[in-house]
C-alpha cells in the first residue's frame, strides 16, 4: 500500500476501533483507554504517518502527536512541543486537545488554563468536568468555588465518571457546599463502586461505600455489606474491622460472593490489554 494511502487509513482505523469499542462498552473513558495503549505501541513508520496526518491540519492526529511527545516513549518527552500540537488541535475546537492544553497550561497562565478547560468540559467532555470541578475545589485559578465545584462534578458524575462520583459523594458525605446527606453519599459512592475497570475512582467508591456500612450512615449498618465492598478495594485496610463482627461461615459465604462478582464483572480482554500497555513493563524488568 502507498504511503499517501496509508495516512488516512492508519488514523481512520484507530479513530473507528475507538468509536466502534465505545458503542460496545457505553463507556467513552474505556474506549480512550484502548485509543492510547494503541498509540503507545505505534511502530516509528506509523508514528511518522501519524505526524504526517498532524500537519496536514487533521486536529484528532494533533492531538495524539501532543500524548506521544507528553509521554516521550516513542520520541524524546518535549513538553513544549506537545502543547504546542495540542493547542493547534484546541483550536480547531477538539475537546481532550483543550483539555490537555488546559491542564498543561495550568502554572504558566491560570487564565488560559480555566478558559480551554471550559471549552472541552462544556463540550461534554468528562475528564475536563472532573478536572475542573477539582480546579474550583482546590484554588487553580486563584479562588475556591466550592459550587462551582460541584457543578461540574455533577455533570461528570452523572455522565458516570467514578472518580466524579466519588467527588460528589464526599462533598454529601461531609456537607461541603450541599446540605449533608449520607443516603446521597452512598449512592454516588455505590456507582462509582460498580464501576469496571477499577482506575481508582471505583476503589473509592468501594471503601468509601464499605465505610458507610460499617458505621451506619446513610446505609443500615450492615457489616457484611461492608466486609464485601471492603474486598473489592483493598482487604487489607478495612476489611478486618467488619470481618471481627462476622462468624466463619458469614465470612466463607462473602468470599465466595466477592470471586464470583469479580469474575462477572471482569475487565474486556482490549481494556485489560491496554492497562498492561499503560502501566508499562513491572520495575525489576524495565530496568534490564
Amino acid at each position: 500500500m502507498k504511503p499517501r494511502i496509508l495516512l488516512p487509513v492508519l488514523l481512520l482505523l484507530i479513530v473507528v476501533s475507538r468509536i466502534l469499542f465505545a458503542q460496545q462498552t457505553n463507556d467513552p473513558e474505556q474506549a480512550d483507554l484502548v485509543a492510547s495503549a494503541h498509540f503507545m505501541t505505534l511502530t516509528s513508520e506509523e508514528r511518522n504517518q501519524l505526524l504526517s496526518k498532524a500537519q496536514s491540519g487533521d486536529a484528532e492526529a494533533q492531538f495524539w502527536v501532543g500524548n506521544i511527545y507528553s509521554d516521550g516513549r516513542l520520541v524524546q518527552k518535549d513538553s513544549g512541543e506537545a502543547a504546542r500540537w495540542w493547542l493547534k488541535a484546541s483550536e480547531q475546537g477538539y475537546p481532550p486537545a483543550q483539555r490537555a492544553y488546559g491542564l498543561a497550561s495550568r502554572e504558566e497562565n491560570r487564565a488560559v488554563s480555566e478558559r480551554w478547560l471550559l471549552r472541552a468540559a462544556e463540550q461534554n467532555d468528562t475528564i475536563a468536568q472532573l478536572w475542573l470541578g477539582a480546579a474550583y475545589d482546590q484554588d487553580w485559578f486563584g479562588t475556591v468555588d466550592v459550587r462551582e465545584a460541584i457543578k461540574w462534578y455533577r455533570r461528570a458524575a452523572e455522565a458516570g465518571n467514578p472518580d466524579a462520583q466519588v467527588e460528589l459523594g464526599e462533598k454529601y458525605e461531609f456537607g461541603e457546599g450541599v446540605e449533608q446527606d449520607y443516603k446521597r453519599a452512598a449512592e454516588w459512592y455505590r456507582k462509582a463502586a460498580e464501576h469496571v475497570p477499577d482506575l481508582g475512582g471505583a476503589g473509592q467508591g468501594r471503601n468509601r461505600l464499605g465505610l458507610l456500612y460499617l458505621q451506619g450512615l446513610g446505609v443500615p449498618q450492615d457489616y457484611a455489606q461492608a466486609y464485601f465492598w471492603f474486598c473489592l478495594d483493598r482487604p487489607e485496610i478495612n476489611a478486618p474491622e467488619a470481618k471481627s463482627h462476622l462468624t466463619d461461615e458469614q465470612i466463607r459465604n462473602l468470599d465466595r460472593l466477592v470471586a464470583e462478582w469479580k469474575d462477572q464483572h471482569q475487565m474486556s480482554p482490549k481494556v485489560a490489554a491496554a492497562v498492561r500497555v499503560l502501566a508499562g513493563p513491572p520495575q525489576d524488568q524495565a530496568s534490564h
